[in-house]
């Protein structure tokens, strides 16, 4: 089922036939680098004619343990897996094959393989550092950096340091594109009913802790750990934009083209994965996060939706968005792990 957008733009079918596509990168000459999870490969996609669809599909590598982030910086791929950061040769363009990958943070530096697997990437804009979005191994408990945290490297993955804690499963991650500022999407824990804890958009700064495991949303005590640890819940900081809990923000980007209006330039895309366990279906969406003067308003709007609908109040879920980009042309492109797709949304007015 084709997913909905607002009036006066067009939903299309940019590629198929992908498995299980978490993520992807868009080089400057438009190529289309897609994460598939689930093979441990990275995939080319070009739309040589022009026309919206892409008409080449080539492997770029593999032999990656469940692969997710991804970030481009000619000559250099930079991709993130369970067990490190690897930097590929990469210039864009037909017939691009992955080098011999070279590992370059040390083992254990984004921790292991147990809890939640996703590790994100991000590069500075201004060129000197890499930053890795490290989730906890459980929904809640004191565990030590780099779990829970956004760690920073040189581009060559050495000088680490925890940027910023507290942030029980922080997943997309990107840099405004106007003030450099960071910003990630988090998961926040489950176990405390449908509507506790909201997931949230963050900017983060150095130093900055959001209060996981001992409270949420600032100063909000956690029922099991809010005793522990009084003075870091009262520096814990408050996040920026507040989602509905447990819809599971995943994709995150920020958009940057000349297709759309205006009004959309700076604003955040985030893809919300859905929830598996509340009652009610929670997520599904591609939401809007509106921005003014570089910083968040507060509130967001749904673009993308069509993903689940309830059948007898139980929900039939049609597709799973995860990751967001976009495009060389200005389209918004969004993964759809579920279908094994990739939807291009573009403004035709």
């Amino acid at each position: 089922m084709k997913p909905r957008a607002p009036k006066g733009f067009r939903v299309k079918l940019f590629a198929e036939g992908l498995i299980s596509p978490r993520n992807m990168a868009v080089a400057k000459n438009g190529d289309v680098l897609v994460i598939e999870t689930s093979r441990g490969r990275i995939t080319v996609l070009r739309d040589t004619d022009r026309n919206g669809v892409a008409d080449q599909k080539e492997q770029f590598a593999s032999g990656l343990r469940q692969p997710y982030g991804i970030a481009v910086r000619e000559p250099f791929l930079y991709v993130a897996d369970l067990r490190a950061v690897w930097r590929y040769r990469y210039v864009a363009g037909p017939g691009a094959k992955g080098s011999r990958p070279r590992q370059i943070t040390e083992d254990g530096a984004i921790g292991n393989s147990s809890g939640h697997w996703t590790r994100n990437i991000a590069l500075d804009p201004n060129g000197g550092h890499l930053y890795v979005a490290v989730g906890s191994r459980g929904n809640v408990g004191e565990e030590e950096p780099p779990r829970a945290t956004v760690q920073r490297f040189n581009l060559a993955g050495k000088d680490q340091q925890t940027f910023a804690s507290g942030l029980r499963n922080p997943i997309g991650l990107a840099f405004h594109p106007t003030t450099g500022d960071l910003f990630t999407v988090v998961n926040e824990r489950d176990g405390l009913g449908d509507d506790l804890v909201p997931d949230y958009l963050a900017k983060i700064e150095e130093g900055d802790f959001f209060g996981w495991p001992y409270s949420y949303i600032g100063a909000n005590p956690d029922p099991t750990f809010g005793d522990r640890r009084p003075d870091l819940v009262s520096t814990a900081k408050v996040p920026e934009v507040l989602f509905q809990s447990h819809s599971a923000p995943i994709g995150l980007t920020f958009y940057t083209g000349k297709q759309f209006p205006k009004s959309y330039l700076g604003d955040a895309f985030v893809a919300l994965h859905g929830s598996w366990n509340s009652s009610v279906a929670r997520g599904y969406t591609v939401v809007q996060v509106p921005f003014q003067d570089g910083k968040p308003i507060g509130s967001y709007d749904v673009f993308l939706s069509g993903f689940v609908a309830r059948d007898n109040g139980r929900p039939e879920v049609y597709g799973r968005p995860t990751g967001v980009a976009v495009a060389a042309d200005g389209a918004l492109l969004v993964c759809d792990e579920a279908d094994g797709v990739i939807w291009r949304i573009s403004y035709e007015p």
